[in-house]
């Protein structure tokens, strides 16, 4: 595939078909720290994901939860950490459904099933599994996502938030975060995480409108 060219931030070639995907799609991208204005070159590669970015309604949700739950194992296992009782009943409260859940619906969905646990303990669950690459947070939305595909914490990735089922998505992003990256270095800053949400419908949705 062609590397998009043109001035900095369009999107030409056999990529302006690609970002079609995205129509009417409002995206945000935070770049902490980040104080002036920047103009990158935007480049997105597009990779196949080992399982579906929006699940289909009718899938199998059990089915989806037990796989994310076995990835979680393997991961804790290979990085010789505990995945303690604590940790588990928190990723299983996020993967209650595919939104994004805020810290306090976090514990409201673990109190129906356990005692209602304490915020700073659903807190430094949520760290543990943040550092490991087993959840997102969604900074728009001040709330975490369950993540089942395989890689760490430092991943790049691209939310796709739906805004009419309230499911989020994820895709690789690594190398438009490579050139937000470059771009604030250019200016002397040294950039220290990016965020990139892109708000719109789901394939899903569109076809029930």
């Amino acid at each position: 595939m062609p590397r998009p060219g043109g001035p900095a931030g369009k999107l030409t070639g056999d990529f302006g078909n690609k970002i079609k995907l995205l129509r009417n799609a409002a995206v945000q991208i935070f770049v902490f720290g980040l104080d002036g204005p920047v103009q990158p070159r935007y480049m997105i590669t597009w990779m196949t994901l080992t399982r579906p970015t929006f699940p289909a309604p009718d899938h199998d949700h059990g089915r989806c939860t037990a796989d994310a739950i076995d990835h979680a194992e393997r991961v804790c296992e290979r990085r010789s950490q505990k995945f303690t009782p604590i940790r588990r009943q928190v990723l299983q409260a996020l993967l209650s459904s595919h939104r994004p859940l805020g810290a306090y619906e976090v514990i409201d969905e673990l109190a129906k099933s356990m005692p209602r646990p304490a915020p700073i303990t659903v807190y430094r669950a949520l760290d543990f599994l943040i550092e490991n690459g087993l959840v997102h947070r969604i900074e728009s939305r001040n709330a975490f996502l369950a993540c089942a595909h395989d890689h760490d914490a430092a991943a790049m990735v691209a939310f796709l938030i739906c805004e009419r089922c309230g499911s989020v998505g994820e895709i690789p992003a690594a190398p438009l975060a490579q050139s937000l990256n470059a771009a604030a270095r250019a200016t002397g800053f040294a950039p220290k995480l990016s965020v990139v949400e892109i708000t719109g419908t789901c394939a899903h949705c569109q076809n029930t409108a």
